[in-house]
Formats: structure tokens, C-alpha cells, sequence
């Protein structure tokens, strides 16, 4: 807090800009208004000074809530602190780095994983810190990683290639091997960052993808499409929910799709079976996961013209704080 207007003491001045007892007018030059040597005048070097001299900072989009800047980058680019925190004031940065979600996949397949979101904090001194967003992944694709300085967040596993599924930040849904008819197991998440898929198995049973904040839906028994794993908002500053709700998976036989989870999460693709012998053939195409949410795509149906979907881009938010 400023000093005051009114009359100072030596005491009033230690408070604010610290020092060792018995404390000297020489140990603050330099502070507030006051020379570098020489004399120092008591109040006109330091009424209304303060030791609190907030960092400097620019790059993506700035906002002001209450006592903070936040910075959100849709696409890379840089955050340059030109001048760090000093005195009593916080050099921390809260961050949000949310990666690329996978794509929906080639073949039968669960929901895409979503991109990986970390959250937490730095302390940040006076330089340039890359900021890298994520694409979304393409067809059985993983997501891009997304990062702020030396902080990384890890892709979305991508959709079912029809023999093996996808690992990442997220993993995708487990699904049925289209040409043996086993089941494929679901992708695994990264602790910290994401959650696994939902289990899925033979008999078109697509499990949905992990999102941040959950598991995605296991399916069994000719149910369909799994739900995909809700996202997260991450921290109390922010409020929109992303990394979101890994893709909800592809499904054959008229069962229900799967839905994505909440954070940008695709819908999965409807299939319809025809024909004797049967083939598949497409009934409602599915959705892509939501641009810069980190949401995994929908899971695609084994049906050739049923599309191909891809994974949301990632997202990167910084909070510092610019006055008390």
C-alpha cells in the first residue's frame, strides 16, 4: 500500500520498503522518489511512493479482472514480460494450457481422447516465454501439444484406426476390431492431464473418450456409443469448461450415439447396417471436436462416407496479478 500524504516517519518508510534496524535513511536510495546519494527529503522523496511495483507484460488477448491481466492466445505467439515484478509485488503467473484433441478415426471407433490441460503456476522474470497452441488431430491422428515457456501440455489420443486405439493427454474409447471383431482396448490419459477412455469391446460396443475432468462412458452388450469425459474449467478464475469431453463414439446397428462431454466434446457418427450380405453405410455424420477447447472428436462409423472429423485446437490462458 501507497504511503500516505501526510506526515512520515523513518518507521512509516521502513514499513513499506523494508530494511534492517536500527534502520538509516541511507539504506532507501533509490527507493520511492529518493536520489540515487545525497540528501533525502522525507516527504517529498516518499509521500504517495510504494514499494509495489507490478511486471510488465503483453502478447494474445488482454482482459482486466478485478486486480488481474489475463492473456488468452487462440493461436501461438509470445508472452514478453518487458519489466519483472519488484518491491512487494507478485511475480506469479496462473496458467491454463489446454493441447489439440484427437481426431475421430478411420475405422469403427470410440470417441477421440481430449487434448491434455495442465494448471498451475510460474514465477516469471523479465523475457519472452513461446506461446505454441496445439491443432487438433486428423483422422486417427493424436492432438498437437500446446505449452507456455517450458510448460507442456500433451495431445489428445486420436480415434480408432480399426486395430489399435490412441494414447495422449486424453485417451480415446476403446471400440471393436472391424476385421476380426475382437475388441480393441481404450486409450490411456496422462495423470494430471487427462483421463483414459471408456472400455469398450466386441459386438460394436464404442467406449467414449476421456476428457479432463472424467473418464469417458464404457459401453457393452450392442449399447452403442459411450458418452465422452467432461472437461473442466480448470481453476475458480476462469469459467469456461475445455479439454473437453473426449468424443462420443460411432456406433453401428441404429444404437445410440454418444454425446461429447462437456469442453468441446465431438458427437459420435450414427451407422446403418443393409444388404445381404450386410454393409455398412452411413446415417448421421459426426462432429468435430470444438475450435480451442482441446475437444475430442467424435468417433467415426466404419461406413466409407460417413466423413472424417477432426480434434478441437488448444487453448493457453495466463492470469498475473497488476495491483493490489
Amino acid at each position: 500500500m501507497a504511503l500516505g500524504s501526510g506526515q512520515l516517519s523513518l518507521g512509516d518508510i521502513a514499513g513499506e520498503y523494508g530494511g534492517s534496524a536500527p534502520h538509516a535513511l541511507s539504506e532507501y536510495y533509490s527507493k520511492g522518489n529518493a536520489p540515487g546519494s545525497g540528501e533525502i527529503q522525507v516527504h517529498a522523496d516518499f509521500q504517495g511512493t510504494s514499494n509495489y511495483i507490478p511486471m510488465q507484460a503483453s502478447g494474445g488477448s488482454v482482459a482486466t479482472s478485478g486486480d488481474y491481466k489475463i492473456h488468452t492466445f487462440t493461436s501461438s505467439g509470445t508472452f514478453s514480460v518487458s519489466s519483472a515484478a519488484s518491491g512487494s509485488a507478485d511475480a506469479t503467473v496462473d496458467y491454463i494450457i489446454v493441447a489439440g484433441g484427437g481426431g475421430g478415426g478411420t475405422s469403427t471407433g470410440g470417441g477421440a481422447g481430449a487434448g491434455g490441460m495442465l494448471v498451475s503456476t510460474f514465477e516469471a522474470s523479465a523475457t519472452n516465454y513461446t506461446i505454441t497452441i496445439g491443432g487438433g488431430g486428423s483422422g486417427s491422428g493424436n492432438g498437437s501439444n500446446s505449452s507456455a515457456g517450458s510448460h507442456t501440455a500433451t495431445g489428445g489420443g486420436g480415434g480408432s484406426t480399426g486395430s489399435s486405439t490412441g494414447s495422449g493427454g486424453s485417451g480415446s474409447g476403446g471400440s471393436r476390431n472391424w476385421t476380426n471383431g475382437a475388441g480393441i482396448p481404450a486409450g490411456s490419459g496422462i495423470s494430471g492431464q487427462g483421463n483414459n477412455g471408456g472400455a469398450g469391446g466386441p459386438n460394436n460396443n464404442q467406449g467414449g473418450g476421456g476428457g479432463k475432468g472424467a473418464v469417458g462412458q464404457a459401453r457393452s452388450a450392442q449399447q452403442g456409443g459411450g458418452y465422452g469425459g467432461v472437461g473442466s474449467v480448470g481453476s475458480p478464475w476462469n469459467s469456461t469448461y475445455y479439454a473437453g469431453g473426449g468424443g462420443g463414439a460411432g456406433t453401428s446397428y441404429g444404437s445410440a450415439v454418444g454425446s461429447g462431454g462437456n469442453g468441446g466434446g465431438g458427437t459420435g457418427s450414427m451407422t446403418s447396417r443393409t444388404g445381404n450380405p450386410e454393409f455398412a453405410i452411413a446415417g448421421t455424420s459426426g462432429t468435430s471436436g470444438a475450435t480451442n477447447t482441446g475437444g475430442g472428436s467424435g468417433g467415426r462409423s466404419p461406413a466409407s462416407n460417413s466423413g472424417t472429423t477432426n480434434g478441437g485446437s488448444g487453448i493457453v490462458k495466463l492470469r498475473w496479478k497488476f495491483q493490489n
